[in-house]
C-alpha cells in the first residue's frame, strides 16, 4: 500500500468517530421531521424509523387550523423575546458595573448574584405563585416574563463578567482620554466588543424561555395566554392521540430556535476565541 493510500485510510479511520457523533446528533432532528409526516400506524407499527411512505402534509394543516397553535406560537414568541432582551440588557450592565468599575460591596453583590444560580426552581414555586397572584399578574405576559428575567440574570451576568474581565483596560483608558464618558464607553466600546458573548447568551436564554414548561404550567391557566409547550398537552387525548399532528407542532416549534442559531452561530464561534485574541 502506497503512502498516499495509507494516509487516506488513516484519515478515514480517524473520521469515523466524527461521523458517528454527527449521526447521533442529527438523527433525532431527522426523526422528528420524518414522523411529522406520518400517521399513528407508521409511527408505532409499520415504519417507526424510516422515511414516510406517504408525506401527510395534512398533519401540519390540522395542527395549525384545528388547535390554537397560532396563539400559542405568538405567546411563546412574545414571552421569550421580551425576556431575552431584558436579560441581555440588565445582565450586561450589571457585569460592566462589577467587572470594570470600582465601588464598595461589588464583590458581595457579585456573590449574591451567583447564589441565584444555585437556587432550585422547586424551592421558589409556591412563593412565586403567591407573588404573581398578589401583584395581579396571573394569566398575563408579566407572570412569565418577570420570573424568566430573574431566573436568567445570574447565569447571564456571570458569562458577561468573565468575558468583560478579559478586555484590556488600555482600551477603556484610550477611550476616556479621547473624551468618552461612562455611557459612551459602555455603548460604543464595551457592547461591540461583547457581541460574541451577547450572541451566546441570547441563544441560551431564548432556548430556555422558549421551552420552559413548569412555571408556565403553574402560573398560566387562561387558554389564550398559554405557550407552545403547554399547547402540546392538548394533542394527547384520553382515548387517542394524533401523533403526526403533534410531530408537526414540535417541528414548527423548533424552527425559531434553528433560525436564531443560524443567525447568531458566527458570533457564538467567535465567543470561543475572541477572549484570547483580545488578551493577545
Amino acid at each position: 500500500m502506497s503512502k498516499t493510500a495509507l494516509s487516506k485510510f488513516r484519515q478515514a479511520v480517524l473520521q469515523i468517530p466524527l461521523w458517528l457523533y454527527f449521526i447521533v446528533s442529527v438523527y433525532p432532528l431527522f426523526w422528528m421531521v420524518s414522523y411529522s409526516f406520518k400517521n399513528n400506524d407508521e409511527i408505532f407499527v409499520s415504519n417507526p424509523f424510516g422515511l414516510p411512505t406517504h408525506f401527510r402534509y395534512e398533519n401540519y394543516i390540522n395542527a395549525w387550523t384545528q388547535f390554537n397553535i397560532p396563539r400559542y406560537f405568538l405567546n411563546s414568541l412574545v414571552v421569550s423575546t421580551i425576556s431575552t432582551l431584558f436579560i441581555l440588557l440588565l445582565a450586561l450592565m450589571f457585569a460592566f458595573a462589577v467587572a470594570r468599575m470600582r465601588w464598595r460591596f461589588r464583590s458581595a453583590v457579585r456573590t449574591y448574584m451567583i447564589i441565584g444560580m444555585f437556587m432550585p426552581l422547586q424551592v421558589i414555586m409556591i412563593p412565586l405563585a403567591i407573588l404573581v397572584r398578589d401583584f395581579h399578574l396571573t394569566n398575563t405576559y408579566g407572570a412569565l416574563i418577570l420570573p424568566y428575567i430573574a431566573i436568567g440574570l445570574p447565569f447571564s451576568s456571570m458569562i458577561f463578567y468573565g468575558f468583560l474581565t478579559a478586555i484590556p483596560k488600555e482600551i477603556e483608558e484610550a477611550a476616556c482620554m479621547d473624551g468618552a464618558n461612562i455611557y459612551r464607553l459602555f455603548l460604543k466600546i464595551i457592547m461591540p466588543l461583547a457581541l460574541p458573548a451577547i450572541a451566546t447568551v441570547a441563544i441560551f436564554q431564548f432556548l430556555n424561555n422558549w421551552n420552559e414548561f413548569t412555571l408556565a404550567y403553574i402560573l398560566i391557566s387562561d387558554e389564550n395566554m398559554k405557550t407552545l409547550p403547554l399547547g402540546l398537552l392538548f394533542f394527547q387525548g384520553s382515548y387517542s392521540t394524533d401523533w403526526g399532528a403533534m410531530g408537526a407542532v414540535m417541528t414548527m416549534a423548533s424552527l425559531p430556535m434553528v433560525l436564531v442559531y443560524l443567525f447568531l452561530s458566527e458570533q457564538v464561534e467567535r465567543a470561543m476565541t475572541v477572549g484570547s485574541a483580545v488578551k493577545g
